[in-house]
């Protein structure tokens, strides 16, 4: 690990960016190909090292994946077909990998052992297991499931009539999966509504599920059918580029392949609650999935309020809407945000601490943080608690310093943007 010295003297950012592929649909599309009868096919796929840790742990049960840049081939004659891992199952750094595998596996006839990295193994899982064991999962963990390593012995699962305590789609997801090996009709009850990847998924593997308001219905005993996948860009990743297009000077940014669906946009009603100049262009819906190209310049931000339903749509982006929100004219209050508590790290801490150091005008709350703006930044030291989110709003907050800024751990980036600082060279190089 080592600290990145970033000094760019304040650029106009101009060009175009393909954007990664998203790191959601890519995770999705390694599980339910595994699951899946026959072959699956993956164009978009995003190398990054969430995403290769889910490969790996189907690896490990067995299951024929070859991997070629941005293209996976995934064969695979089913779950019942999988074969007991010989070694634990290492999820590195991903919430969703190690989430939506228990619900996977709960439902498998193997039993196998979950572990992640250090940030894993401080999150909570209980949010997760305790549904799961209401289906009848024969799950152990430490503190009673709530945190990993955790060892799943697969058995055989009822459905279940849940509502969702909290607003997660890592939740919902782990839940659906393990509906698929369940018996009876599983109804799950969202209290906001989450990004819905794996209900389109399912879909487009031949899963019949209906969806209707808050309210999510899957028959178990359904079989997947393996089809090919095109993954878009992940507007998580885009909303970083199009936070620096809006507070560069004399900027203007294309972004191409950024998948739109409504579940995800948030940033681009913040955006365009805030004043932006930004245009969308929406090109072709293909796998269930919406995308198009957005293109952002420099603009006159003025504060807004950011909260309720809407936090469910942009969790992953409110740092960097922190960033946005010290250059806006005025008030931004974020709130409802509880969930970015239990994050890689404690990101409304993280948020507030760093962006401190920079001569930031925030204040921490409950449930968010208050930004007063339009504010000069200056240089700093900055941490990123191992958090790719911090590390990426660090770079582009040293875009508009006066003065360097120095990230720790900067490689943390590559769980979800690996080419991440690659993109930033492209866009200040004139």
């Amino acid at each position: 690990m080592s600290d990145k010295l970033l000094n760019f003297d304040k650029p106009s950012l101009q060009g175009s960016i393909k954007i990664p592929g998203d790191k959601s649909v890519s995770h999705r599309s390694i599980m339910f190909g595994a699951i899946a009868e026959g072959t699956t096919t993956v164009e978009g796929f995003l190398q990054s090292d969430d995403c290769l840790s889910t490969i790996d742990c189907f690896s490990k049960l067995g299951v024929d994946i070859k991997v070629e840049e941005d293209r996976v081939e995934i064969k695979s004659n089913g779950i019942s077909t999988w074969k007991e891992p010989d070694e634990i199952l290492y999820t590195g750094n991903s919430g969703t990998t190690t989430r939506l595998m228990l619900g996977i596996l709960a439902g498998s006839n193997i039993s196998s052992v979950l572990i992640g990295d250090e940030s894993i193994q401080k999150r909570p899982m209980k949010r997760v297991t305790e549904p799961l064991k209401q289906m009848g999962a024969k799950l152990i963990g430490r503190a009673n499931g709530q945190y990993t390593p955790i060892s799943v012995e697969g058995s055989n699962l009822q459905a279940i009539h849940y509502k969702m305590p909290v607003a997660s789609a890592q939740v919902k997801s782990a839940i659906l999966l393990a509906a698929l090996n369940a018996e009876g009709e599983t109804i799950v009850e969202e209290i906001e509504t989450t990004r819905d990847h794996t209900e389109k998924m399912l879909s487009h593997f031949g899963v019949n599920i209906q969806v209707e308001d808050r309210m999510i219905r899957l028959h178990g005993g359904q079989k997947l059918t393996g089809t090919h996948v095109i993954v878009p860009g992940d507007i998580s990743s885009a909303a970083f580029f199009l936070v620096a297009g809006a507070i560069s000077p004399k900027s203007r940014l294309e972004l191409t392949n950024v998948g739109l669906n409504k579940t995800r946009t948030g940033i681009i009603d913040v955006l365009q609650s805030m004043g932006a100049s930004l245009t969308i262009d929406i090109s072709e819906n293909t796998s269930h999935e919406l995308i198009g190209a957005l293109t952002i310049e420099t603009s006159d931000l003025k504060g807004t309020t950011i909260g309720g339903d809407l936090i469910p749509r942009l969790i992953d982006e409110i740092p960097v809407i922190a960033l946005l929100a010290t250059q806006a004219k005025g008030k931004t209050i974020i709130k409802n945000a509880e969930e970015l508590k239990v994050k890689e790290t404690n990101r409304i801490d993280a948020v507030v601490n760093e962006l401190r150091k920079l001569g930031a005008n925030i204040t921490p709350t409950e449930d968010g943080m208050i930004i007063e703006g339009p504010t000069p930044l200056h240089g700093g030291e900055l941490l990123t608690y191992g958090d790719h989110r911090i590390g990426m709003m660090a770079a582009i907050a040293a875009l508009i310093t006066e003065g360097s800024v120095s990230i720790d751990n900067h490689e943390c980036i590559a769980v979800s943007y690996p080419n991440f600082f690659e993109h930033i060279e492209k866009v200040t190089k004139q």
